[in-house]
């Protein structure tokens, strides 16, 4: 009886799947589920109590799909050399991504983020990508990359995001297995950049990690903004000319680091402050970014 009710539940996930990457999670209704599985609507509402749970139900088992598969790849080790192990990981990602386009999206526009079964299910898949791709990353390059792991990561990320669009949109031609080896040359190009020349790390692995599954907290916002005034203090004592201007630039720095400390800055001052410090022209694409961050 149990494995009846598992392969009918297995059936409606299977047709789900395809009926919404069809019409649409917002055109497809139950009743084209239903009709699909040649199946009364009443049966699929016994199985899945809303097409919010169904949605969710398809969208966990792809990617539970994905990483299953990943995990067999991960211990079918056969003697190759990292750099191929991870030129298969990717091959294999870039595939399954494309294969699975609709689900492998962010769904951004569409109400079903609200639903807070889904906003779990989602959470869970960003976490598991984020761990999947840092430990690939980790399996190729191992400790020393541990400085950078989180930017690497970042930027591995958005090359596969990228080339997996193009290539939905039809507007590539490589084979994947192509695109891949292409995608290995260039992050092991980075790495090499990276382990010479030593940069300052963009992210760390709370900034890279929670903030990315979660919405910013106002403690991380307010520590984000100070590091971001200390980016700009900086700039100015690098600025060239007169001292007297970079101590007036100081100080109302100083005054707007204190005025955004405040439980509740006044926004009339933040504008003011920062009103002056865009009369030098080499901190205004500085402010800007400023006035979206205080936003």
């Amino acid at each position: 009886m149990e494995e009846l009710e598992e392969l009918k539940r297995r059936q409606i996930l299977h047709t789900a799947k395809a009926v919404f990457i069809e019409k649409g999670y917002i055109a497809a209704s139950m009743k084209d589920i239903a009709d699909a599985c040649s199946m009364a609507k009443g049966s699929i509402y016994k199985v899945f109590e809303s097409k919010e749970d169904l949605f969710t139900a398809v969208f966990e088992d792809c990617h539970r799909t994905m990483f299953e598969q990943a995990r067999e790849l991960d211990h079918s080790r056969d003697g190759a050399p990292p750099m191929e192990r991870l030129r298969r990981k990717i091959e294999f990602q870039l595939q399954y991504m494309l294969e699975n386009y609709f689900f492998m999206s962010e769904f951004r526009e569409l109400p079903i983020i609200h639903n807070e079964k889904f906003i779990v299910a989602w959470k869970k898949k960003r976490a598991a990508l984020l761990t999947w791709h840092r430990d690939c990353l980790h399996e190729a390059y191992g400790e020393q990359i541990e400085t950078y792991i989180w930017d690497l990561v970042a930027l591995f990320r958005g090359q596969q995001r990228e080339y997996i669009t193009y290539a939905h949109q039809q507007v590539i031609a490589l084979p994947m297995a192509e695109l891949a080896h292409f995608c290995v040359e260039r992050i092991d190009a980075l790495v090499r950049d990276m382990l010479v020349r030593k940069p300052q790390p963009v992210l760390n692995e709370t900034t890279a990690y929670f903030n990315h599954i979660n919405p910013i907290d106002p403690g991380t916002k307010v520590r984000t903004i100070d590091e971001f005034l200390q980016a700009v203090i900086d700039k100015i004592q690098e600025l060239p000319g007169a001292d007297d201007t970079r101590q007036e630039l100081l100080e109302v720095s100083a005054l707007l680091r204190e005025e955004l400390g405040r439980a509740a800055p006044n926004r009339t001052l933040l504008r003011v402050y920062m009103t002056f410090l865009e009369t030098e022209v080499e901190l205004r694409s500085y402010v800007r970014q400023l006035n979206l961050m205080v936003k």
